[in-house]
């Protein structure tokens, strides 16, 4: 008896569970893009506000990421000055004193 309810079963369709798979797969896939986002301390890109990041300053493969408003824009710096102006080089550093001054000095 117990053998024909489970054969009788109101589930014949074999692609309900190919259907469970891919939304648990979703799921999960959005559960790693949260967690990379908040692990990175990206979270400014969510938000409405304008913000700029530097990454490795000072170094030959430093980036400068931008947004501002919905477009980001991301800048490498090179040695070469030709291309698409994607690139730049370090000319310079910039130092914020206690009182909001900001000192540039040139190379």
């Amino acid at each position: 008896m117990k053998r024909n309810r489970l054969l009788n079963s109101n589930d014949d369709d074999p692609m309900q569970t190919v259907a469970n798979l891919f939304d648990a797969a979703m799921v999960f896939a959005v559960a790693l893009m949260v967690a990379l986002v908040t692990h990175f301390n990206m979270t400014e890109l969510l938000g409405k506000e304008d913000f700029t990041m530097i990454k490795n300053p000072g170094k030959e493969n430093m980036e400068i990421i931008t947004k501002e408003g919905k477009e980001i824009k991301h800048f490498k710096s090179s040695d070469d000055e030709q291309g698409s102006g994607n690139k730049g080089k370090r000319v310079g550093v910039a130092y914020e004193l206690e009182n909001g001054k900001i000192i540039y000095i040139p190379e």
